[in-house]
């Protein structure tokens, strides 16, 4: 169940959470660095890990969640099973999706996580759906969708966005503003901004948080999604945040001003976050030491997962790709 108060165990957690996904992502770095040891593209979301905790710990177990290309913080503050998800990336057969989808199209259907997609703006028509499904179901479940600053100005997320006000679904619209739509500044593609504001045209509150506050984002969160669960239709929040890698991996920032990215270091959400638990004395050095060697393990434990599973057969290309109706 959701907790309204930012207890010292709630606040652990959180940072732990984050911290987890820290270090799950510069992993993958590291890996991709290496000659054919992860096929496809690898798009990182470091130093958004604050948007991914914060909301994913305002809601409940069952409320669905899609998300997008940059998916891995919010698959692992729902819990998805760390070696199952590096086998996915890593292509092999014990992934959570068979080593089929890869980083780009991740589902855990078991946590409620539909789908990923890297078709930018893809999410909110689907996300309607699932939205539309608990509404005809009278449900109090709600749907969450996690979008970029790139995506938000796509045809796709205004229809999805004004068919959701028509039919006040129980859908959380997330844009993550990490500053950057592939190599583009959001003055380049964007006519406002003020993304958040957009939301009043299709008749739902929105609102912008400190993305690399994650005690301010689960605050509104667990706000936004309570408006959701009411039955008043949904709502948009816009994260202000920042991407500290390029748009994949392959992509070195060569557009980006060294003196812009040290200042967004200085605002890194995890250590920003670390400080803050310290001086309230939630959280000892010791306890951080603890928390991040714990982290540091798990994920090491999960590589080697990984290198250890066999990749998928010729033989299962064609399963889990087709639905077989039940018969009559």
């Amino acid at each position: 169940m959701t907790e309204n108060q930012l207890t010292p165990d709630l606040r652990t957690r959180l940072y732990t959470s984050m911290v987890l996904t820290r270090k799950f992502e510069e992993n993958i770095v590291t890996l991709s660095q290496e000659p054919r040891r992860l096929p496809g593209m690898q798009i990182l979301a470091n130093g958004q890990e604050a948007v991914a905790t914060g909301i994913v710990s305002a809601l409940e177990p069952a409320d669905v969640i899609i998300s997008n290309h940059r998916s891995h913080g919010h698959l692992l503050a729902r819990g998805a099973d760390l070696n199952s998800l590096m086998a996915e990336i890593m292509a092999k057969a014990t992934g959570v999706n068979g080593g089929k989808a890869g980083t780009l199209h991740l589902s855990v259907p078991d946590l409620n996580i539909l789908m990923t997609s890297t078709v930018v703006g893809a999410g909110p028509p689907l996300a309607v759906g699932a939205a539309f499904a608990q509404q005809y179901k009278r449900s109090t479940d709600i749907t969450v969708v996690f979008f970029g600053d790139g995506a938000a100005a796509e045809g796709s997320v205004h229809e999805a966005m004004n068919l959701a006000g028509v039919w006040k679904l129980p859908l959380l619209f997330v844009c993550e503003n990490n500053c950057w739509a592939g190599a583009q500044r959001p003055e380049e593609h964007c006519a406002t901004p003020h993304i958040f504001q957009r939301a009043e045209g299709y008749n739902m509150p929105g609102r912008s948080v400190d993305g690399n506050d994650v005690e301010a984002v689960y605050n509104l969160g667990v706000e936004l999604v309570a408006h959701c669960r009411s039955g008043k239709g949904p709502a948009f929040m816009e994260a202000l945040t920042y991407r500290m890698r390029g748009h994949g991996e392959q992509d070195h920032q060569h557009y980006v001003d060294p003196a812009e990215l040290e200042i967004w270091s200085a605002r890194c959400p995890i250590r920003r976050y670390r400080q803050k638990l310290l001086d309230d004395n939630v959280l000892t050095e010791a306890r951080i030491r603890a928390i991040d060697q714990d982290a540091e393990t798990r994920v090491a434990a999960a590589v080697a997962f990984g290198d250890e599973s066999p990749y998928s057969g010729v033989e299962t290309a064609l399963t889990d790709v087709f639905v077989q109706p039940p018969s009559a």
